[in-house]
């Protein structure tokens, strides 16, 4: 099973990671119609499908942040890190994409982004076809 890391430098940001999920896929020679899984495991960041625009990415993190407060939750007081919890509750750990003839099968504008919600951090991901 692929795996690769990805260091992150930001409390909350995104990063896309596209071409870390083709890399990985190229050890896969399999032809045909298949599902790629990409997978983070760790609580506290996800895993989604949307463009990589810059300006975009800016507005997740701050849509994120205006959704889930920094400050006040009870999680706060074992490990000061709830509102991270909360957005990755949010996005999900995982996405899958169609891949055919072992490429990725995205749409014009999209990307596989992973979202930083408690960095920055070293993050591994696992990409499952």
């Amino acid at each position: 099973m692929p795996r690769f890391t990805v260091s992150t430098d930001a409390r909350l940001t995104v990063l896309d990671v596209t071409d870390r999920v083709r890399e990985a896929l190229a050890d896969d020679d399999a032809e045909g119609e298949q599902v790629c899984t990409v997978f983070v495991d760790h609580t506290t960041a996800g895993v989604v499908v949307n463009e990589a625009e810059s300006r975009l990415l800016g507005d997740v993190e701050s849509f994120l942040g205006r959704v889930v407060p920094d400050e006040g939750w009870d999680h706060d007081e074992l490990d000061g890190n709830a509102d991270s919890h909360l957005r990755a509750l949010l996005l999900g750990n995982s996405t899958q994409v169609p891949v055919v003839d072992g490429d990725l099968a995205l749409g014009r504008w999209q990307s596989v982004l992973l979202v930083e919600c408690d960095g920055p951090r070293e993050r591994k991901l696992r990409v499952v076809v």
